[in-house]
């Protein structure tokens, strides 16, 4: 069995590890992120919600606690849509063309890159949940052990699929640029709208109809409900909403990342095939 796509999984992992500074803010600026915004909005939320009555038998949860599931799936998102940045570099400084002449399978690329980006999420997305359960976040209250590594592999479940698609994506991208400047252009119009119109930071109930039609589309919207199911539960109050989760929905959102996954797949392939590396 052909182990190519391991190379090019270890040649990324060791460009990310030396790299200190795209390490350390990777690594730091979610944090800073949840940090800043998530105490200070938490606050204010807190503020205006507390007049709200809460609701007998189900459990109450602070902004805190809601967002920082929106910021998991946030940094997730913005790791892997600029996760095929690499193969750009590698296309513009002809280490691609030798790469294609290998008698490595074009689809072993893809899937090393892939690999890369999902480990890079993992550690993320440890490092977010560690970080927000010492900051006050409520994740896993009132879990037994057992639960809680379920419910951190269920997370984590949902941020590889989430990861492979966009990485996908990203790869396809990069593959039919030759400018790392417009690959940043695309990534950056990409990352509004797939953000702002999801469920990450604030509930979609008050949507325009448009927008609530755009984030029933968006992937980001189902990774985010998958998290807060695994590390909230499927039943909690929040920021004066009453979220209810069934499995059914979990499931659901699941089958609709892997679907999406799969047709990123498919194009990043379609893109490959036909790319030419002078």
């Amino acid at each position: 069995m052909h182990l190519g796509f391991l190379t090019i999984f270890w040649r990324d992992m060791l460009r990310f590890y030396r790299f200190k500074t795209l390490l350390i803010s990777s690594l730091v600026q979610p944090a800073l992120w949840m940090a800043f915004f998530g105490i200070a909005m938490s606050s204010n939320f807190n503020r205006f919600t507390s007049e709200i009555p809460p609701l007998p038998g189900v459990p109450t949860v602070d902004y805190l606690t809601f967002m920082a599931a929106g910021v998991i799936a946030m940094t997730t998102l913005f790791t892997n849509l600029f996760g095929g940045m690499s193969l750009l570099f590698d296309k513009n400084w002809g280490l691609m063309r030798e790469i294609f002449a290998s008698p490595l399978p074009r689809n072993h690329i893809i899937f090393g890159i892939a690999l890369s980006g999902m480990t890079k999420s993992f550690i993320q997305a440890i490092i977010i949940m560690v970080f927000g359960i010492l900051i006050g976040a409520q994740f896993f209250f009132g879990y037994t052990a057992i639960e809680t590594f379920l419910a951190i592999l269920g997370i984590l479940l949902f941020v590889a699929v989430f990861s492979l698609g966009f990485l996908f994506l990203s790869a396809a991208i990069a593959i039919s640029l030759e400018s790392p400047e417009g690959m940043q252009g695309i990534m950056t119009l990409l990352t509004m709208p797939i953000f702002f119109a999801s469920n990450a930071l604030y509930p979609i109930d008050a949507f325009p109809p448009a927008l609530q039609a755009l984030s029933l589309i968006n992937p980001l919207t189902y990774l985010v409900t998958g998290i807060r199911y695994f590390a909230i539960g499927g039943d909690f109050q929040a920021i004066g909403i009453h979220y209810q989760f069934t499995p059914i929905q979990i499931v659901f959102a699941f089958l609709f990342l892997v679907g999406f996954a799969a047709i990123m797949f498919a194009i990043a392939w379609w893109r490959f095939r036909k790319a030419v590396v002078t």
